[in-house]
């Protein structure tokens, strides 16, 4: 006769159950921190609209030169296109204030814009932290593949750009096409890459099409969006990443221009130098967009980078870096645009102590600042030089934290509890069994699955495992899984027209 569970053992699977409404969903508001004072804002737009209109845009595309002069800019003394602040600000008017960015599954689209937070990736490592040595190796395209498949069970990562360049794969038309193709096999979670040419543009577009069913079915429901730089600081334009901003729209892929000047090398040295120019070069890639098509999608990523002024290279981590990219996106709200900002690019060669604090501060700042997409969130290593699967586990659960955060405190009358308060002083003392207690245990708190919360006497018996060992374990669980996002039809018609690489 079997026996019936224990009142003991039903509590505890009962405990062991999510709760029931997640304390810290992805998506929570933003906002509450401000490095920034209103007047501060104010001067260093006026700033960058004076930038703009006496210093300009050198290296300006003839397309772009023609339909620029054409809604109102001038060419100066030096040659340089440069824009009136009157044109600017009719440019913000009738920018795109916000959009949705389409998941595959409608479960995971995003709503970018007004003061929602997300995090998701980005970066282009040319190496990984191999999960079985420990030691960095050049990234491939079996690498990119399973980081995609892994992001696509972490919660709080809500779209997955490629994080690594497969290095294995060298013809960059070969490149460009099997990266979204790693992509489309592994997640439908909303999507993003790089073009290296805009003629590699159509021919991936229509490999979203075949994705999804049909001809011109992308444009119903983007998914992927690009991530283009057009400008190259200091204040000059990329042609060939104009050309692929241009490719880009004529078939409705959203687009995120990237700035990413680094401080006393393409910017100013003092950071309000640095927040003046990089906001208006990033206003630079917004008229590029909006003179061809007013309100076309555009994430306003304004990323200011730091560098280490006694050695100059790129450091990720660090007070500034925080600093910096939550005044940025502070900037952005404050015109209205969809932001972008850039956190947790740590300098840190493995997943220890050092990346969990660079990560931590970078991450709260831009979340608490209001970056609607904050990119490079989870999984960036060594200076964005190196991806890791353990850093990815790490990081997701370390976003849970900052949702939470950002979600803060609700006062209402319930939540005071007065009536409770009352109850527990005349009764039992103690609020442990209060009804309201397990509510708020449900509601209000985020208990980690990795982290670790034992008695160091549990923690011994259990192995003494650190947090890297944990973060190893439970990213071999996740790669167990393995996603069926296209038919055999799809995939075999694909892998026909398009010179797929991944087994």
């Amino acid at each position: 006769m079997a026996r019936r569970p224990s009142a003991r053992a039903a509590k505890h699977a009962q405990r062991a159950k999510p709760p029931a409404t997640n304390p810290c969903a992805p998506g929570q508001s933003g906002g509450q921190y401000q490095p920034l004072t209103p007047a501060q804002v104010q001067r260093i737009y006026t700033e960058s609209l004076r930038i703009l209109d006496e210093i300009g845009m050198a290296d300006v595309p003839p397309v772009l030169l023609k339909q620029a002069l054409a809604q109102g800019a001038k060419v100066n003394e030096l040659g340089r296109l440069c824009y009136p602040s009157s044109m600017v600000e009719t440019i913000i008017a009738g920018a795109c204030k916000e959009f949705t960015f389409y998941g595959r599954d409608p479960k995971h689209d995003i709503q970018v814009g007004g003061d929602r937070v997300y995090f998701g990736t980005g970066g282009a490592a040319v190496q990984t932290l191999d999960l079985n040595n420990g030691q960095y190796r050049p990234s491939t395209l079996d690498d990119l593949y399973d980081f995609t498949r892994l992001v696509d069970q972490l919660p709080n990562v809500a779209w997955f750009t490629r994080c690594c360049v497969a290095t294995d794969v060298p013809d960059l038309y070969e490149l460009d096409v099997n990266t979204v193709y790693a992509l489309l096999r592994g997640t439908t979670k909303p999507v993003a890459t790089s073009f290296t040419l805009p003629e590699h543009v159509d021919p991936i577009v229509d490999m979203f099409d075949m994705a999804l069913g049909g001809e011109g079915e992308f444009a119903k429901r983007p998914f992927c969006k690009a991530h283009i730089s057009p400008v190259i600081s200091p204040l000059k334009y990329g042609e060939d990443a104009v050309m692929v901003a241009l490719a880009c729209m004529k078939r409705g892929v959203p687009i995120s221009n990237i700035v990413a000047a680094m401080t006393g090398a393409t910017s100013p040295a003092p950071l309000a130098g640095t927040l003046a120019i990089t906001l208006a070069e990033t206003l630079a890639a917004l008229i590029m967009i909006n003179v061809f098509e007013p309100g076309y999608p555009m994430i306003f990523s304004n990323w200011p980078l730091v560098i280490d002024l006694r050695t100059g290279a790129f450091r990720g981590g660090g007070g500034e870096m925080a600093l910096l990219n939550a005044a940025s996106a502070q900037l952005s709200n404050s015109l209205g645009l969809p932001s972008g900002c850039g956190s947790s690019m740590s300098d840190a060669k493995v997943p220890d102590a050092q990346m969990g604090m660079e990560k931590a501060i970078t991450a709260l700042a831009c979340g608490l600042a209001g970056g609607n997409m904050v990119y490079e969130s989870s999984g960036m290593m060594a200076s964005l030089l190196g991806a890791s699967f353990e850093a990815f586990v790490m990081d997701d659960e370390m976003l849970s934290h900052v949702h939470r955060a950002l979600r803060g405190i609700e006062v209402t009358e319930e939540d005071l509890g007065f009536e409770s308060i009352k109850a527990a002083i005349a009764g039992s003392g103690h609020f442990i069994d209060a009804p309201q207690t397990m509510v708020s245990m449900e509601r209000d708190y985020y208990y980690p699955k990795l982290a670790d919360r034992d008695e160091p006497i549990v923690w011994q018996e259990s192995g003494s495992m650190d947090h890297w060992a944990r973060a190893k374990t439970k990213v071999e669980q996740l790669l167990q899984h393995q996603p069926s996002y296209l038919t055999p039809a799809i995939d075999a018609a694909i892998r026909h027209k398009y010179p797929i690489k991944l087994a």
